[in-house]
């Protein structure tokens, strides 16, 4: 006797970060863990904007001036990004500290992921900027490194250099990275599963895989009410 497998439960993931957070950076792979889990679920992911430094000025700032302004000093910094930067490791992801000299504003690499969602992989430009900063060192500042990201994610590269020279996007970017804030996002990562549930944190993949089903079993029970309600509709 055969059996039929029910189809993948579709699913929209807003993921809320910045591409400087570190836990932003380890949660996106423990997102990919948690989507590994439950290949019941057909999941698009939306990476929205957000500003863990909105005041951090367009050209971005020294390292050190950077942390000595948010941590007090480079040393107390140090001692805490240890355990940060262990649990980076403990996924398979560099958090090298040593190689960070400039903190940038994170604008036009938001803008870049938007310009992906379309005509690339916006989760793969994701990657990759958290990469060229946690891991390389990068100046996320620099015109020219944000275009060899977008090439290396397939983009073309005169293009993006001509866009990121305009002003386009801009202020989309600004409004949802501020509608996120005014909905009370005030910790990034910030998972919204399904538009029903909200997880904050750069949580254990088998904790979020558990909210993906708590999400779906959710969004089942809604649709499920809205459809009797259609049906109660006099004339239907």
């Amino acid at each position: 006797m055969s059996t039929t497998q029910s189809p993948p439960i579709w699913m929209p993931i807003d993921v809320v970060s910045d591409i400087v957070c570190p836990w932003c950076f380890i949660g996106k792979r423990r997102l990919e863990k948690a989507l590994a889990l439950r290949p019941d679920i057909s999941a698009e992911v939306r990476w929205r904007p957000y500003f863990l430094n909105d005041w951090i000025p367009r050209e971005g700032i020294d390292r050190k001036t950077y942390l000595e302004t948010k941590f007090g000093s480079v040393e107390r910094y140090a001692a805490i990004a240890e355990r940060v930067a262990a649990a980076a490791r403990s996924e398979g992801l560099e958090y090298a500290l040593d190689k960070i000299a400039r903190q940038p504003n994170t604008l036009d690499c938001h803008r870049l992921i938007l310009w992906a969602r379309n005509i690339a992989d916006a989760g793969r430009m994701k990657q990759r900027l958290m990469e060229l900063y946690f891991s390389e060192g990068a100046d996320l500042t620099d015109a020219d490194v944000l275009v060899g990201a977008a090439v290396d994610c397939g983009m073309d590269g005169d293009l993006v250099r001509k866009l990121l020279k305009s002003d386009a996007d801009v202020e989309r970017v600004e409004r949802e990275a501020r509608a996120a804030k005014e909905a009370g996002v005030d910790g990034v990562p910030c998972f919204i599963f399904g538009n029903v549930l909200a997880v904050a944190g750069a949580q254990d993949p088998a904790y979020l895989a558990d909210a993906m089903g708590r999400a779906a079993a959710e969004q089942g029970k809604r649709g499920a009410q809205a459809a009797l309600q259609v049906e109660a509709q006099p004339g239907s």
